[in-house]
């Protein structure tokens, strides 16, 4: 199963929406983790720690972040980046793709551009 950490910046619609039709899936907010304000970086290292893909609609720095793990070869379970004009249908519709789709193993090192 793909564990999922949301960053703060993340629409908390689609968090909702997500559980919402499964109750079950294994989601973490940055909020609830205490790591609110935290540095893109100290964020992808949890997320590696932990084996959580990163959710976020911050495609401006932690794409950087995560292709500098890749590069130093440090663990990096994946980034999905939420474009923020895209319809919260779409991207949960896309999410839900990914994830019944996919193996933990399928988005280890790979970031995903939603909408698909």
């Amino acid at each position: 199963m793909v564990k999922l950490l949301a960053d703060e910046n993340l629409d908390n619609t689609i968090i909702r929406g997500l559980l919402r039709r499964n109750p079950n899936i294994d989601i973490v907010r940055v909020q609830d983790i205490d790591l609110s304000g935290e540095d893109d970086p100290v964020v992808l290292e949890w997320a590696a720690d932990k084996g959580h893909v990163l959710l976020t609609h911050d495609v401006a720095t932690i794409t950087r972040y995560a292709y500098e793990r890749l590069a130093s070869n440090l663990a990096m379970p994946g980034v999905i980046e939420i474009h923020t004009d895209a319809s919260i249908g779409r991207v949960i519709e896309d999410l839900f793709m990914i994830l019944e789709c996919g193996t933990p193993e399928d988005l280890d090192g790979q970031i995903y551009y939603l909408p698909l």
